[in-house]
């Protein structure tokens, strides 16, 4: 079974020894870079993860692979985008990361007919565009601009490679270097912006061996993504942290094959981390967790009633796997307890939420260029 990666605690890498390297890993050495570097060249340099054949759902499953349920509610999110909007000429749909096409698939197939006439779907990734892909997808390897309609990131932001910092003997965060074999060690202390980010939504300053990943690279990529949107919707799903629970060794991890793996960047399995949601968050922005996102949307685990077995005995078997399959999405301590970040733009006030009134407003306020 393909590996959920909702479903596991990242963790620290192995403990390192007394010079500050770590166990190698099998492979060729390379520089010693900051992860950061490291990442982006291992996730989509010439031969990175993102352009193997296979495609991410060879490795690790998200919420879009685990049932249908997820991009039947992501297409009803869409359509109430489109009644707040008053049913805009073009409706955009815009699939941030998209893997190979599979959520704006899913969302076409689920829209009605009129609605899906009216539709402009955009799947954003930078492996080449699928064979035997719907003609109505636009492939992509960035988002559009002046878009009316829903933004839609489904665990792109923890592919947005950080940087990693460990904290010294001398009580100072250093950034972890790092070669293609996962040896670590620790370089040049943190400054400028990045020690700003960190003093303000992650600090680790004091003692020594706590790690952290700094966001601020998410933050831009989530205000340049929601820049394209002229009016609507911006959401990004994952799985996240916030201020008053930052996990202390970080959480930097990799999948590979169905499995957890230790994070080595040498294009043969994704290297991701949690994502600081809070921190991302613009004015005006609300967090969820996903069962309570979902469950506006309609998805629910509850079981159909025995009658139904009597009347229509197969209704009753696919209402029962349907509510498998929401319960999966919705679970606690697994993809139920992922964040979605909503990023209303240009919705006029008053209107009736796409989401409803639940969930913590949140907003940053540092500059983001």
């Amino acid at each position: 079974m393909v590996h959920d990666r909702g479903s596991a605690e990242a963790g620290r890498s192995a403990a390192p020894d007394a010079h500050g390297a770590r166990p190698p890993a099998p492979g060729g050495a390379g520089p010693w870079l900051p992860w950061r570097a490291a990442t982006e060249e291992a996730l989509y340099g010439t031969h990175g993860f993102y352009r193997r054949p296979e495609g991410p759902a060879g490795h690790f499953r998200t919420s879009v692979h685990a049932s249908a349920l997820y991009a039947g509610a992501v297409a009803r999110l869409l359509r109430r985008v489109d009644a707040a909007l008053g049913h805009p000429r073009e409706l955009a749909f815009v699939d941030m990361g998209a893997g190979r096409g599979e959520l704006s698939t899913g969302v076409l197939a689920a829209l009605p007919a009129e609605v899906a006439a009216r539709t402009r779907a955009y799947a954003v990734e930078i492996a080449d565009r699928p064979d035997g892909l719907d003609h109505r997808i636009e492939w992509c390897a960035e988002p559009p601009e002046r878009v009316t309609g829903l933004l839609f990131a489904n665990e792109w932001l923890d592919n947005v490679p950080v940087d990693v910092v460990e904290v010294d003997a001398a009580g100072t965060p250093r950034l972890v270097l790092v070669r293609a074999d996962g040896r670590e060690r620790l370089g040049e202390p943190v400054g400028g912006e990045e020690a700003a980010w960190l003093e303000r939504w992650w600090p680790v300053a004091g003692e020594e061996g706590l790690r952290a990943e700094i966001g601020l690279p998410r933050d831009r990529a989530w205000a340049a993504a929601v820049a394209g949107v002229e009016r609507g919707l911006a959401v990004a799903v994952d799985y996240a942290h916030l201020a008053d629970a930052r996990p202390p060794f970080g959480t930097l991890t990799g999948f590979r094959q169905g499995r957890e793996t230790a994070p080595v960047p040498d294009g043969s399995r994704d290297i991701t981390a949690h994502v600081a949601l809070d921190a991302c968050a613009l004015p005006g922005a609300r967090l969820l967790t996903q069962r309570d996102a979902l469950r506006a949307l309609g998805v629910t685990a509850g079981r159909p009633p025995l009658s139904l077995a009597t009347t229509d005995p197969a209704a009753y078997v696919r209402a029962l796997a349907g509510a498998g399959e929401a319960a999966e999405l919705t679970s606690p301590g697994g993809l139920g307890d992922f964040g979605w970040l909503i990023q209303p733009v240009g919705i006029p006030r008053g209107l009736p939420h796409p989401l409803g009134e639940g969930g913590t407003e949140h907003g940053r306020g540092h500059d983001t260029e």
